[in-house]
C-alpha cells in the first residue's frame, strides 16, 4: 500500500470555507475557518481555482434537498492537486483537474475521488474547467442519452441565455438539430439568438407558439430545467408520443401530477433525470468529458461566465442565481 503523495509545504493547516449554518435563505451562509480536509484513500486534495455554483445548491441551502447543517455547498470546482490520498492511480500532485462530483467546493480546498476528477487540458483555463463540468455534462447526457436527439429534430428548451441553455444549443446545432428557447428579457433573447437559436420565444404563451412553428405538431423533445412555471406548458408543446425531460426546477418543484394526464395528451413521456445517473463509470465520465473539452478546445462550444464572486459573497450569487438576473456560468473564485 502506497504512502500518500503530497507537497508538504502546499498543505494547509486551516481552510475558508462558505457554508449555510441552517436551512433557510441567502443569509445563513456565513464564511469561516475550519481545519483543512485530509484527502482519504482513493482521494485527491485540491487547492480550489474555481467553484462552479448551481441551482442544486440553493436547494440544499433551503432545506428543499435535505442536508446536515452545517453544510458546505459545491460538488463542481477546478484546481491544483496538493496531496492525495492511498492508492491513488492517474494523477501527481501539481496537476489541474475538474470535477462535477467533488465535496464542500465552497471553499480554498476541496476533497474529491480520484475516479470522479478529470485532468484539465493545457488550453483551457482554471474559470473554463470550473464551468464546464456540471452544465456540461448536463447538456451531453440530455441531448445524447435520456433523450438523443437526431438530426432534423425540432427540440424545444427553456432559459436559452442560461449556462445549461448557452450549452444545449451550441451542442444541439452541431447536431443538425432545430432548436426552440424561451427567454425571459430581449437582452436574454440576443444571448440565445447568439448561441444559436432558431426560434427565441418568451415565457408567456410559448405552448401555442410551439405549435405554430411546428404546424400544429409539436415536438419531439422538450429539455425542461425550469420546472412549476413551464411544466404544463411544456406538456402541451409536445408531439404525439413526446418525451418531457424535466431536469431542474428553477422557478420551483413541480407539485405532485397525474400520469393518467399523459396518456390524455398522446401518450407522453416523462423522464426526471441528474448528473450522478449519467456519470455512473470510468468510461461514461470518459466519454462526456472527452467530447466537451474537445468542443471546447477546437472553438465548437463557447462557454459564458456570467458573473464571478469572492467566495465570501456566495449569497450574493445564489440571489442573483434564484433571482433569474444572471445569464451563462456563475462562479466562486477564493
Amino acid at each position: 500500500m502506497s504512502e500518500p503523495t503530497m507537497f508538504e509545504e502546499d498543505l494547509p493547516d486551516a481552510a475558508t470555507v462558505t457554508r449555510a449554518r441552517e436551512a433557510g435563505g441567502s443569509d445563513v451562509l456565513e464564511t469561516v475557518e475550519v481545519p483543512a480536509p485530509a484527502p482519504g484513500p482513493g482521494q485527491l486534495l485540491v487547492k480550489t481555482a474555481a467553484a462552479g455554483v448551481n441551482f442544486i445548491e440553493t436547494y440544499q441551502r433551503s432545506g428543499v434537498y435535505p442536508v446536515n447543517y452545517p453544510f458546505v455547498p459545491g460538488a463542481e470546482g477546478s484546481g491544483e492537486v496538493v496531496a492525495m490520498g492511498e492508492n491513488v492511480e492517474g494523477f501527481n500532485t501539481g496537476q489541474r483537474i475538474a470535477t462535477a462530483e467533488g465535496s464542500g467546493t465552497y471553499s480554498t480546498h476541496f476533497l474529491v475521488d480520484a475516479a470522479k476528477a478529470v485532468l484539465v487540458p493545457d488550453d483551457v483555463s482554471d474559470q473554463q474547467a470550473a464551468a464546464l463540468p456540471l452544465q456540461g455534462v448536463t447538456a451531453h447526457y440530455l441531448i445524447n442519452s435520456t433523450y438523443r436527439v437526431a438530426p432534423g429534430q425540432t427540440v424545444l428548451t427553456h432559459a436559452g441565455a442560461g449556462g445549461v441553455g448557452q450549452i444545449l444549443t451550441q451542442l444541439l446545432k452541431a447536431r443538425g438539430a432545430r432548436v426552440i428557447t424561451t427567454t425571459s428579457t430581449p437582452d436574454k433573447a440576443k444571448i440565445a439568438e447568439a448561441a444559436g437559436a432558431d426560434y427565441v420565444l418568451e415565457y408567456q404563451g410559448f405552448a401555442e407558439k410551439v405549435r405554430d412553428i411546428t404546424n400544429g405538431e409539436g415536438v419531439s423533445v422538450v429539455y425542461d430545467g425550469v420546472g412549476k412555471d413551464t411544466f404544463l406548458g411544456s406538456l402541451d408543446s409536445l408531439a404525439v408520443r413526446g418525451t418531457m425531460v424535466l431536469f431542474g426546477g428553477a422557478s420551483g418543484q413541480v407539485p405532485p401530477y397525474d400520469l393518467q394526464d399523459l396518456n390524455k395528451r398522446g401518450g407522453l413521456y416523462i423522464t426526471r433525470p441528474s448528473v450522478p445517473w449519467y456519470l455512473r463509470n470510468a468510461e461514461e465520465r470518459t466519454w462526456r468529458f472527452t467530447e466537451l473539452f474537445g468542443a471546447l478546445t477546437s472553438g465548437d462550444l463557447k462557454l459564458e461566465i456570467g458573473g464571478t464572486y469572492p467566495l465570501a459573497e456566495a449569497g450574493r450569487a445564489h440571489d442573483d442565481l434564484e433571482g433569474r438576473r444572471t445569464t451563462g456560468k456563475l462562479l466562486l473564485v477564493p
